[in-house]
């Protein structure tokens, strides 16, 4: 098949070469023009050096040009970024082959998952267009063929199966799952309590603490996933538990490593450029807590991080203050 893919981070690179590797046609687009000149080149990415790229992988900064002819669409942008790149694939005609939303994140104001916000994009037309992979799945580790399990969701349970189809491997399975707002409200809210275990980490605390932190934040990520209509279940799995594992232990995760550099004392502004990537979890905190206000939800874990980041508070004085808090009865 012909592949536009959107996004050439690590994570995009990664998923196109894989594919490319499968005997398909990859595009994979990227808004700098330098930035293909250079992967073209040197055929690896610099998040990923010595893994070089299938020859059907090709690179371009021709966003028309990407999704022109495209028998799918897959896409790797930003939570920020993903509405101005679809609408500026609407501006080109639009499209009519089934979407892949492989970001993790929910858009600030609007709350919508970042599969919503394709759907209000391209129209209710698209609807049983629309599928999302997501799941607990580091690059580096996938680009080294390191055995993966994630899940693909969909509106319409044929393209779910195409899209298990479509990206499975001996070494990268795929798992079918129905409830494609809970496989991607899991992923969204997990960056946010990976960047909590990271500052913990970054502060000196114990295995002890990072384990009633992953606790209680998938506590928080099950009371806000009510008012995305998600089945509480879908949270035991992969996209939920199995992410929240992998970002939260892994120094690999750009969120636990940001959240280690807040701890060691660099400013939000320098952990970020230190990163050298998008830390989804910074800019889903903002979204998650504008839900949570309004539906009168308390995320203390969520709103620690939020203090910290956009609120200059001291990350010893948010775990003092997290620590006393009115202890209530453990609910599940």
């Amino acid at each position: 098949m012909r592949i536009a893919y959107l996004g050439a981070g690590a994570w995009g690179y990664c998923l196109a070469a894989m594919l490319a590797a499968k005997g398909h046609q990859v595009a994979l687009w990227t808004a700098s023009p330098e930035f293909a000149k250079t992967l073209s080149k040197k055929r690896e990415h610099p998040k990923l050096p010595r893994f070089k790229a299938d020859d059907n992988l090709t690179f371009t900064s021709d966003l028309q040009a990407a999704i022109e002819g495209a028998d799918f669409l897959v896409e790797s942008v930003t939570s920020k970024g993903i509405r101005p790149v679809f609408e500026q694939v609407l501006a080109y005609g639009g499209i009519t082959c089934p979407i892949v939303i492989t970001s993790k994140g929910i858009e600030q104001n609007s709350g919508l998952l970042l599969h919503e916000v394709v759907l209000q994009v391209l129209g209710e037309g698209m609807r049983d267009k629309i599928s999302c992979l997501t799941g607990p799945s580091l690059a580096d580790e996938v680009v080294q063929k390191l055995p993966t399990s994630v899940v693909a969701a969909s509106y319409d349970p044929a393209l779910m199966h195409q899209v298990v189809e479509l990206f499975a491997t001996p070494y990268f399975r795929v798992y079918p799952n129905g409830d494609i707002n809970g496989v991607a409200f899991g992923g969204a809210m997990k960056n946010i309590i990976a960047i909590a275990c990271g500052i913990s980490d970054g502060l000196g605390f114990g295995d002890n603490t990072k384990a009633a932190l992953m606790t209680r934040g998938l506590h928080e990520i099950r009371k806000l996933a009510v008012t995305k209509g998600c089945r509480p279940e879908t949270l035991n799995g992969l996209s939920g538990m199995g992410d929240l594992c992998v970002t939260c232990l892994s120094k690999l995760s750009r969120n636990y490593m940001y959240g280690r550099r807040l701890a060691e004392g660099l400013d939000p502004e320098a952990a970020q450029e230190r990163i050298g990537m998008v830390v989804e979890g910074a800019y889903t905190c903002v979204s998650a807590l504008q839900i949570a206000h309004k539906a009168h939800i308390a995320l203390p874990i969520a709103e620690a991080v939020y203090s910290i980041i956009y609120e200059n508070l001291n990350p010893r004085d948010a775990v003092k203050a997290l620590l006393q808090r009115v202890i209530k009865e453990e609910h599940l």
